[in-house]
């Protein structure tokens, strides 16, 4: 019988680095997620006015995502990986000598400028080093990396917390600057395309010179994802409230949620990926947001912990189906002199949605209740999946 972590044997060299310098860098990762209740202990503003720090923060990586990608395209997606955490780093250290709060609105929003331009970098790196029959276990290897990291960084933020608020700054920047030193020291090795004058490489540099807004089936595609992303960012807007204001639950409870989505997503993704790498990119897609629209929808009936935690269960497998395929098929329908311009746009609509998702959910949860907050959520998910069902009647690349 067939190990279930097997596929992970065929992943190269590169792929493994750079998803041990996601690991070093997301498990320091704890600054983000205790930002506003520092602005609120230490700098002593409104909850609204620590909303708008990351409201900057996600503002910032928004806009970072498209240049990014260009920019990891025309100097290579691992030199900007690399200053990508150097200067991240050097930000975080910056943080926590600020004491106003204008000046940490405006830190806020460059950071999340440069911290966010790994994202897009990464994924263009890994479309690039790895032959497309493995690109699904590739991004749900580094994927398993960032789970991982984010499964430490925020238990050791609060633990350091209590001690000195401070100390997440300092150690969230030693480990952004370790993670970049790793990855300009680990002996990566970057593959410079051939020169020829073979009618590939002309086909090719037509493609360079096609707008991404001239690609249809791209555009469709990121119109058909949004719906999907921000059902999935109810889990850090209206989830969290719905669990604890309206089903009367203490909030460890979510916590321990939390904890089944990430337990699941270390032990089950690579191998489910792995399994289904020869589904065709609409099945795996379809599949991934019909799972995510299930999950959240059945929220209209739950009345307790059983149907929580099976709600839980079913939009992380979707969760762990339709992100990996998301970036498999950005790679497979991008030409790969822009894979990064295309991973950035890619990247940008996940910030769209980490924006839109939580203010969506929270506004319609406030107003009209839960019953029509899980029940839109279920109707957008189902949008995206039937959306996504149209991509097998698309061909690739730009039209």
């Amino acid at each position: 019988m067939k190990h279930p972590w097997s596929g992970l044997k065929n992943i190269p060299r590169n792929i493994w680095l750079l998803a041990i310098g996601s690991l070093i860098n997301r498990a320091g990762m704890m600054v983000l997620p205790f930002i506003a209740l520092y602005a609120v202990e230490e700098l002593e503003v409104s909850i609204s006015e620590a909303g708008l720090i990351l409201a900057c923060f996600g503002a910032g990586a928004f806009i970072s995502a498209p240049f990014a990608g260009r920019l990891s395209d025309r100097f290579g997606s691992l030199r900007l990986m690399i200053i990508s955490l150097f200067g991240s780093g050097f930000f975080l250290f910056i943080y926590s000598f600020v004491g106003d709060f204008i000046l940490f609105l405006a830190l806020s929003f460059i950071w999340g400028i440069i911290s966010e331009a790994f994202r897009p970098a990464s994924m263009s790196f890994i479309s690039q080093e790895i032959t497309s029959d493995r690109r699904k276990t590739a991004f749900a290897l580094n994927r398993l990396a960032l789970n991982l990291g984010m499964s430490i960084g925020p238990v050791l933020g609060g633990i350091l917390s209590t001690i000195n608020f401070k100390l997440l700054f300092y150690v969230d920047g030693v480990t952004s600057i370790a993670a970049g030193f790793f990855l300009l020291f680990s002996g990566i090795k970057v593959h410079q395309p051939n020169i020829s004058n073979s009618k590939e490489d002309e086909v090719s540099i037509e493609n360079n010179q096609i707008s991404v807004f001239n690609n249809r089936i791209f555009i469709y595609f990121l119109l058909a994802l949004i719906p999907v992303e921000i059902v999935f960012f109810q889990h850090v807007g209206a989830l969290p409230i719905f669990i604890v204001e309206d089903l009367g639950f203490i909030k460890t409870t979510f916590g321990l949620l939390m904890a089944v989505n990430t337990v699941l997503i270390i032990i089950v993704e690579v191998p489910l990926n792995d399994a289904m790498r020869k589904w065709t990119h609409w099945q795996s897609l379809s599949l991934g947001a019909l799972l995510a629209a299930i999950g959240f929808g059945m929220l209209v009936y739950a009345d307790g912990l059983f149907l929580l935690i099976f709600s839980v269960i079913t939009w992380t497998f979707g969760e762990m189906i339709l992100f990996p395929a998301a970036g498999d098929y950005v790679a497979e329908i991008s030409p790969k002199e822009k894979s990064g311009e295309y991973m950035g746009y890619l990247q940008m609509t996940f910030s769209l949605s980490f924006i839109l998702g939580p203010l969506f959910g929270t506004k319609v949860l406030e107003d009209f209740g839960s019953d029509i907050l899980w029940s839109l959520i279920f109707i957008l998910g189902i949008t995206s999946a039937a959306m996504m069902m149209k991509l097998k009647d698309n061909k690739k690349g730009p039209t």
